[in-house]
């Protein structure tokens, strides 16, 4: 298994940003695809980002936070990373870091992922 740990979590106006961290405990790190889910009280987990470990400048993202947050990935560091920028209320969640490897289940879903870490809490007010 691999183990991640999530940071950058916090408390921010409406119309500010944060940067979450999710660093990797693995020499493989290069290799998994990474992701970040979110939930919200009484929600599903949602889908927010990707990235393919083959397809490092091709990430994706949910519709909801599509122009706002982006992706990034620094395999010499096994650390991956979302920028959130004109953060909105409706973006206060939990926020999951996810990796897994070679999978044929759509990288949006949760099921296409086998290690989680533990979420850090982002919270936006009006």
């Amino acid at each position: 298994q691999v183990r991640l740990v999530e940071s950058g979590g916090g408390l921010v106006q409406a119309g500010g940003s944060l940067r979450l961290s999710c660093a990797a405990s693995v020499r493989t790190f290069r290799f998994l695809k990474m992701a970040w889910f979110r939930q919200a009280p009484g929600k599903e987990r949602e889908f927010v980002a990707a990235i393919w470990w083959d397809r490092r400048d091709d990430p994706i993202y949910g519709d909801s936070v599509k122009g706002r947050f982006t992706m990034v990935r620094d395999d010499a560091a096994s650390t991956a990373y979302l920028q959130m920028n004109n953060l909105k209320p409706e973006d206060t969640a939990v926020y999951y870091c996810a990796s897994g490897l070679i999978s044929t289940v759509s990288i949006s879903s949760v099921r296409a992922y086998s290690d989680w870490g533990q979420g850090t809490q982002v919270t936006v007010s009006s």
